[in-house]
């Protein structure tokens, strides 16, 4: 009974007020890949065209067919690959610690983390990422300690999976050896200490050799999209070759080490970062096998990524935090052990107390959440934060209903991303509105919207102010709407170039744009 209830106390803190959040530039580009490869099955692999792998698309095709709302769709893939994570941090604290008490413990701090509750509830791959890197994990163990093939071939599945949704996955096949810190080693016969050893480092070996190649295998079948080269192009957009650690090995990662250090003390958050600390300390001589691979597939990628990440936020290094909570687990159950039990239900929600108020205003207040810099910046306050556009959508859905015998042109700033993708995957489905990217920054009506409007369309603009570089009296714009995104900090430097705060502008095209734009284009 107490798994089911986190398992529901997981998936309400995931779904409940699900559009707290505005949509996400990334999210609008998978989303509408989706929806374009639920169209066209030919076009099955189109995330290869900039180099991302599909797998989380392809699971967002299903859940487009049963919700109505794209953003609900795809979010919701994530809510099932957060629950799968608690699963997998479950079963690995009850493999690796031998208690069902410290496993639910392990999976309520996860369940109830606002770095997991955050981007569990965005349709973006991290979270599926992190659910098959713990599952790796779980497999290879099972592989390590019972030389089992079967649980070779399903590590291998996961470890395949996970690549084929993000390339961080390759950590977790170069991690899959530490297993064998943990493995059922034979205790050594007298006069011939090492020959069971060698044997069993043998099926060791054979068995990893299986899960890798199965994972080969899988994510080979990108091979059979045209742009798999895309791949291996676009991972060098976002890290610097290995040589860079020969020549400046500590730029970026100083910097980095403290940004991990402020998104593990704000968002695991404090509390559970102690409890891994503490559970090491008082923990770590009975332990220290299992420590040693969990911390393993924590450190491990953090130091690769700070060393070599060209762009690092908080959601590149999700897939990492699983383990943490284990280790929490166990540094709990170390402390209470002989607290009576009213003084173990104190500790405990005191010791959740600070992940319930933060998730508590990421659900209702996210704009309050004492979310970092970087992600409060992207997620809530430029223009990568897609506040609006479902309002938009709606508007336009109104106006095509009204009259449906006429076509409606939008123009978005952008060509890819919260615009114009963020607008397209609401109105896909209605062949009488048009919408399209007309450029970056906007300071005079484009020339294809002029013509719209005298082909007698009815002919919008929909754009954010920071890139809105005219005046709209001067270009023919009757200003319908604005919707207002959080506050930015004082002092950054859009706050100061842009001013407090970002909108979405939604603008109808008047006819006196045909009349300025003839005057300006003789």
């Amino acid at each position: 009974m107490v798994g089911v209830a986190i398992l529901v106390l997981a998936v309400f803190l995931r779904t409940y007020n699900i559009f707290s959040i505005p949509i996400f530039a990334d999210e609008a580009i998978y989303i509408r890949w989706a929806q374009v490869m639920r169209a066209e099955p030919g076009l099955r692999f189109l995330p290869l065209s900039d180099g991302k792998q599909p797998l989380f698309m392809w699971f967002v095709i299903p859940f487009l067919k049963v919700f109505q709302d794209p953003l609900v769709s795809g979010r919701l893939v994530s809510v099932a690959a957060g629950i799968a994570t608690i699963l997998g941090i479950f079963l690995l604290t009850e493999r690796l610690f031998h208690s069902r008490k410290t496993a639910l413990l392990g999976a309520l701090f996860y369940a109830i983390s606002p770095f997991s509750v955050f981007f569990d509830r965005m349709a973006l791959a991290d979270s599926m990422l992190t659910a098959f890197g713990i599952w790796s994990l779980y497999f290879g163990i099972l592989t390590s300690q019972t030389l089992r093939l079967d649980f070779a071939m399903l590590t291998g599945f996961s470890l395949g999976a996970a690549w084929l949704t993000k390339s961080p996955a390759i950590f977790f096949l170069l991690l899959l050896p530490t297993t064998l810190v943990v493995s059922s080693w034979p205790q050594p016969k007298a006069g011939r200490p090492l020959d069971g050893k060698v044997l069993h480092l043998i099926k060791l070996l054979a068995l990893w050799a299986v899960s890798w190649i199965i994972a080969v295998v899988i994510y080979n079948i990108l091979r059979l999209g045209p742009n798999f080269h895309m791949v291996a192009l676009r991972n060098k957009d976002y890290i610097f070759p290995l040589s860079h650690f020969l020549t400046n090995p500590l730029d970026p990662l100083q910097f980095h080490l403290k940004e991990i250090i402020e998104w593990f003390w704000v968002l695991l958050p404090a509390t559970v970062l102690i409890g891994a600390v503490v559970g090491v300390l008082r923990r770590g001589r009975r332990f220290w096998r299992e420590f040693l691979v969990l911390a393993l597939w924590v450190i491990f990628p953090l130091l690769v990524q700070g060393e070599l990440a060209k762009v690092f936020t908080a959601r590149y290094i999700l897939f990492t935090i699983p383990p943490i909570f284990a280790l929490a687990a166990v540094g709990f159950e170390g402390l209470t052990q002989k607290i009576k039990n009213s003084s173990y239900w104190i500790l405990l929600i005191l010791f959740a107390l600070p992940s319930l108020w933060i998730d508590y205003l990421l659900l209702t207040k996210p704009e309050e959440a004492p979310l970092p810099r970087v992600e409060r910046s992207g997620y809530l306050e430029e223009w990568t934060a897609g506040t609006g556009i479902r309002e938009v959508a709606v508007f336009l859905r109104a106006e095509h209903n009204r009259n449906p015998d006429k076509t409606i042109v939008v123009g978005t700033e952008g060509f890819f991303g919260t615009l114009p993708d963020g607008l397209q995957i609401y109105l896909t489905n209605i062949p009488g509105i048009i919408v399209k990217g007309v450029g970056v920054s906007i300071s005079t009506v484009d020339s294809s919207l002029i013509e719209a409007k005298k082909a007698g369309d009815k002919v919008f603009l929909v754009v954010n102010s920071s890139r809105f570089e005219g005046k709209a009296e001067n270009l023919g714009l009757k200003l319908l709407a604005a919707y207002p995104k959080a506050e930015r900090a004082k002092r950054t430097r859009e706050f100061v170039v842009h001013g407090p705060r970002e909108s979405l502008y939604l603008f109808e095209v008047t006819d006196d744009a045909i009349d300025i734009f003839n005057v300006k284009n003789p």
